[in-house]
Formats: C-alpha cells, structure tokens, sequence
C-alpha cells in the first residue's frame, strides 16, 4: 500500500506560478512512478507529468516548455512546479504512483495513472 499527501494548489492569475507537491509513505521500494493528473469538468483525464526515482520523466504536450516535475527519492516526495500557468490548466489535480519496474513513467501518464494509488486531489484554478 502507499498513501499520498497532497499540498500546493491554489487561485492564480494568468501567467503565474504553482508548486505542487506530493509525499509518499508506506512501501515504495524498488523504482516506482509518481505523477499528476488533472480533472476539469466537461474534459477527460489528462496525465500531466510523471517521473520516476530514477530520473525518467514524461510530459504532456499541453504542459512541455511550462510544467517541471522532480522526484526526490529520499524525501519520496514528488513535486510539480507550474510557470506561465493558463486558465486551461484550471482543474482538480491528483498525484498517483505505482511501484513498478515494468510501467515506464511514459506508459504511467498515457494510462492515466492507473493501475496506481492515488492522492486526494488539490484544485488548481487560473483566471484570466
């Protein structure tokens, strides 16, 4: 079992700057995945950014160039630092991980982070 913490989130203007982050306990030995995936109402899931503890990572067409994940393996803290944010990227943001040496970061975020354990989700809300 792992059990995620979300922080961060929050109400930006267009333009600004986010952090989320994500902590991870219970058992995440091995390599294993962490990633954030957003809700918004009226679209699909959407596998925003995923790493693994060994400095793999995959992005989101919609977030390359803006977003940047890091995963601290020792901390097994996951965070998401968000620039030039857009009221696109407004959402319900959910970090996820699977502890698996199979399942690529790439194939973690296009599966939309299942299979995985999941976080309670924080809210990301951009205005224009």
């Amino acid at each position: 079992q792992v059990q995620l913490a979300e922080s961060g989130g929050g109400s930006v203007q267009a333009g600004g700057s986010l952090t989320l982050s994500c902590v991870a306990s219970g058992y995440t030995h091995g390599i294993y995945s962490m990633g954030w995936f957003r809700e918004a109402p009226g679209k699909q899931r959407e596998g925003v950014a995923t790493s693994n503890n060994h400095g793999v990572t995959s992005y989101a067409d919609s977030v390359q160039g803006r977003f940047t994940i890091s995963l601290d393996d020792a901390k097994k803290t996951l965070t998401l630092q968000m620039n030039d944010l857009k009221p696109d990227d407004t959402a319900m943001y959910y970090c996820a991980a699977v502890v698996s040496g199979i399942i690529t970061p790439e194939e973690f975020r296009l599966r939309n982070g299942r299979p995985g354990y999941w976080g309670q989700g924080t809210q990301v809300t951009v205005s224009s």
